[in-house]
């Protein structure tokens, strides 16, 4: 196993072919577009190239990658990993190909160095930074390209107005819209609109959300039964942990979202007060310091304690 850079990188993926690429589950902007775009990479330099069908994708995020999907009948050769921190991030029909992974290319702190060989920058905002070096490495980026990258940087970076945004990540964003992508339509599909049911979902979420640490702390649930009671699917429900971040006087926002009965994926979001990886690893998750998750296997009550008492465990003057 080694750690490689840019350049490393792009020649490794041109001594490639039949290659396939892995996304995570509950694939976000970030995985799918950094998949999507490297896939079309290597298609431009005549590998042949695929997706693996990820079957957590939303009305929203399909599209960009659907159509790089790999057929039932392919063998691949090689294995290449986006924006996965962790192998227990793989989907399950990724499973066979866990101890087959020629290149991982990620930029969580907490990245697991799994893999033959890995590409890893912290410091971007999003994958889409670094697959952007890469692609540049590697030769011109087509609006193919460029399209899906936007999708990873802007919702990486909830359209460029968290903290993680850099001068760079602005850099990469200008030079994919140069290229003529409608950006208008991302920016519309994942940042300006909203269906009924999500809406309905917000709705519940803000009605029984609860505040500790003096108001600085806020958890906003997703049960089971919401989603029942709502007609909500995955699509209403994505990217729903960005709502916290959005009330006055929080500076963490902890969103608990039920996937199944009495299990719990908690979505953190704090300001520079808490290192949101910090509290996700006491909890055997993961992250960004700004953005962190991980999952609890426990009733509603005590799920809460778990995550409240990490947080306090990593913030000196949290407030009980």
């Amino acid at each position: 196993m080694s750690t490689l850079s840019v350049s490393e990188t792009a020649a490794l993926l041109r001594s490639f072919d039949n290659i396939l690429i892995l996304t995570h589950i509950r694939p976000d902007g970030d995985t799918v577009g950094c998949a999507a775009a490297l896939c079309a990479g290597l298609r431009a330099l005549g590998k042949t190239a695929y997706t693996l069908p990820n079957h957590g994708l939303t009305r929203s995020t399909a599209p960009y990658i659907q159509l790089y999907d790999a057929p039932e009948d392919f063998v691949p050769e090689k294995i290449v990993t986006t924006d996965i921190a962790s192998l227990s991030l793989l989907p399950d029909n990724a499973a066979a190909y866990q101890e087959r992974i020629d290149l991982a290319i990620d930029h969580h702190p907490s990245f697991e160095k799994f893999g033959r060989d890995y590409l890893l920058r912290p410091e971007a905002a999003a994958c889409g930074e670094v697959i952007y070096d890469v692609l540049a490495a590697l030769g011109s980026i087509t609006p193919e390209m460029a399209l899906p990258l936007y999708v990873a940087v802007s919702t990486d970076t909830g359209c460029f107005q968290y903290t993680n945004t850099t001068a760079q990540t602005h850099r990469v964003a200008a030079a994919l819209i140069e290229t003529g992508i409608d950006f208008h339509a991302v920016n519309k599909i994942f940042f300006r609109t909203k269906s009924r049911k999500r809406m309905a979902l917000e709705g519940d979420m803000l009605a029984h959300m609860k505040f500790y640490d003096q108001g600085r702390v806020v958890i906003l649930t997703v049960p089971l039964s919401l989603m029942a009671r709502v007609g909500a699917d995955e699509s209403d429900a994505e990217d729903v942990s960005s709502l916290g971040g959005q009330i006055e006087g929080t500076d963490c926002a902890i969103t608990m979202r039920e996937l199944q009965p009495n299990v719990w994926k908690l979505s953190v979001r704090t300001g520079s007060r808490i290192n949101a990886t910090q509290v996700c690893a006491l909890l055997g998750g993961g992250g960004h310091a700004s953005a962190a998750g991980c999952t609890i296997e426990a009733p509603l009550e005590e799920s809460k304690r778990l995550i409240l008492d990490a947080v306090a465990q990593v913030t000196p003057d949290f407030e009980h």
